[in-house]
């Protein structure tokens, strides 16, 4: 997949071919329902022998419009461009819009961008695409368009996911960060079709849990989503660089924590750590730590020593041992 970083006042893209097959979105989480629409995209390509070209916003729109309303994301850019590789994209745009650009009417967005840069001959887009200022373009929008520009408008229905509690919903990546910030990992990782991934340089800590015989990696995700306080079972990897952390498979065993310390006061900030769960981890300085969520153990509790707490780590370990064991076997 070629990468290209542009801006919204671009007026050719190299490569890119006349008639392609373009996909837009934000494209946050890459979940089972953006899959949906990829591979939908991905078999038209295919079928005219085109390219499929796939164009996200950084940072979100909402960040620039309504920078009060904004939120933490599922997938950095560096994320989700490994994501979207993986689903055959051949070209990826990642605009960096302006104000400007992101006041555009439906129409305009499709007259003087769309049709004067990119000129493709089917747009795939699924059942709740918005787009133009305000949100105000929808699907309905982009058909009625569609015949005035000469392209085609292929619209793919809503991926549907069943939670835990037998509903029914449509996939998207509010749900997905409502279940996360919620602590519901099975019914988060199912929308995603895969585990949530945190991905982070790995900072210095203050050496509790080596005092205590448990030694963690801490991470401090400054973009994305953090699921709710407590403790998981998860997978875990080091790398060397941001690159290599978000595409490296994460195959140590784990133990997640994800809270403030109750034990030790209640003014500690929010610490994200990882103990992995095998011998010989090596030198962790300077390194990038990917943590995936498997299942969620228990909630913070605050212990009223040292002791009681490295006694409650070591039966968490187990069961997490037991848990992760299980799930290799499968």
């Amino acid at each position: 997949m070629e990468i290209i970083e542009t801006i919204s006042d671009l007026t050719e893209l190299d490569g890119i071919e006349k008639g392609c097959i373009l996909t837009i979105g934000n494209f946050d989480g890459v979940h089972i329902g953006h899959q949906k629409i990829l591979k939908a995209a991905k078999q038209l390509a295919t079928e005219r022998k085109t390219q499929l070209v796939a164009l996200t916003f950084e940072p979100h729109p909402v960040t620039i419009l309504q920078p009060q309303k904004a939120h933490g994301v599922l997938t950095t850019l560096t994320l989700k461009e490994q994501l979207l590789d993986k689903f055959a994209v051949d070209y990826l745009l990642v605009l960096k819009s302006s104000p400007e650009f992101l006041h555009l009417s439906s129409e305009d967005f499709v007259d003087q961008f769309l049709i004067k840069n990119i000129q493709p001959s089917v747009i795939v887009e699924g059942e709740d695409f918005n787009f133009g200022f305000g949100r105000t373009g929808n699907v309905h929008t982009l058909q009625s368009l569609a015949t005035k520009e000469s392209f085609e408008v292929e619209i793919v229905e809503a991926e549907q996911v069943k939670l835990s509690i037998g509903q029914n919903v449509r996939a998207s990546s509010t749900i997905i960060r409502n279940l996360l910030e919620d602590g519901k990992i099975a019914d988060a990782n199912t929308a995603l079709g895969r585990p949530y991934r945190l991905v982070g340089r790995i900072t210095p800590g203050k050496g509790k849990g080596i005092q205590l015989g448990f030694p963690t990696a801490n991470i401090t995700p400054v973009e994305q989503i953090v699921p709710a306080e407590g403790v998981y079972a998860g997978f875990a990897q080091t790398a060397d660089t941001l690159e290599q952390i978000c595409s490296a498979k994460a195959t140590i065993p784990a133990a997640l924590n994800i809270g403030h310390s109750k034990t030790y006061g209640d003014q500690n900030p929010l610490l994200t750590e990882a103990h992995l769960l095998t011998e010989n981890i090596g030198d962790l300085k300077n390194k990038f730590l990917a943590i995936e969520f498997v299942k969620k153990i228990r909630n913070q509790i605050k212990f009223d020593s040292d002791e009681n707490l490295a006694q409650q780590i070591a039966k968490d370990c187990n069961e997490i041992k037991n848990i992760l064991n299980a799930i290799k076997k499968d």
